[in-house]
């Protein structure tokens, strides 16, 4: 298993995106009692069934220590005790919320997620994208249609079949979901011929 940062190292010129980083969630953090004041909690990043990276979480009032092991191009691991502050925000109806505050240098930016190079920062540090911001407009409204079938159950795919309507399931909000998936394919197929009708015509022309 390869370490945090294996293969990977910190730069400001990333064209990358979210999804191909590890990610830590204050907020998963916060749910499973791991931001308890003097709770050392170990943390690990699944791909299917495989552990792919692992870390140990050490938690006071106002900071977590993330200690784990990095390198880079084939160096030797290092040890790393990073510390990142945690930030309190009151909500409406009582209770607080805990954000981090981005440890890069210069940053201190209040995040939900931080991603995992051979330090942890927040995405802008990193100069990552979101997926969906790469996609074409054709891909958006295509995913947005999967969306609704993975929550109504059905099977993906352009060809798949309609499927039943969900075992409790209100009759007003199944209508509106298949409504709206249909909608989202319908807006895919006609981006699809603008996106590549253009093109062909430019290559005709």
């Amino acid at each position: 298993m390869g370490g945090m940062g294996s293969g990977r190292y910190w730069h400001w010129s990333s064209k990358e995106t979210t999804e191909q980083y590890l990610s830590l969630d204050v907020r998963k953090l916060a749910k499973t009692g791991v931001l308890e004041p003097g709770r050392v909690s170990g943390w690990a990043w699944h791909r299917d069934v495989e552990k792919v990276a692992e870390i140990h979480i050490r938690a006071d009032a106002r900071q977590i220590r993330l200690i784990y092991k990095c390198r880079s191009h084939g160096e030797d691991w290092e040890e790393m005790y990073y510390p990142v502050s945690l930030l309190s925000q009151p909500c409406n109806f009582g209770g607080h919320r805990q954000w981090f505050a981005c440890p890069a240098q210069g940053c201190g930016k209040r995040v939900a997620l931080l991603y995992a190079g051979r330090v942890f920062a927040c995405r802008h540090c990193f100069q990552l994208a979101y997926e969906c911001q790469r996609e074409a407009p054709y891909q958006r409204s295509f995913r947005k249609a999967e969306k609704i079938r993975d929550r109504l159950g059905w099977e993906r795919g352009l060809n798949a079949f309609p499927g039943e309507k969900p075992k409790g399931m209100h009759r007003r909000t199944y209508d509106r979901l298949v409504s709206d998936m249909y909608a989202w394919e319908n807006a895919s197929d006609q981006a699809f011929l603008d996106f590549y009708g253009s093109r062909i015509g430019d290559l005709l022309a």
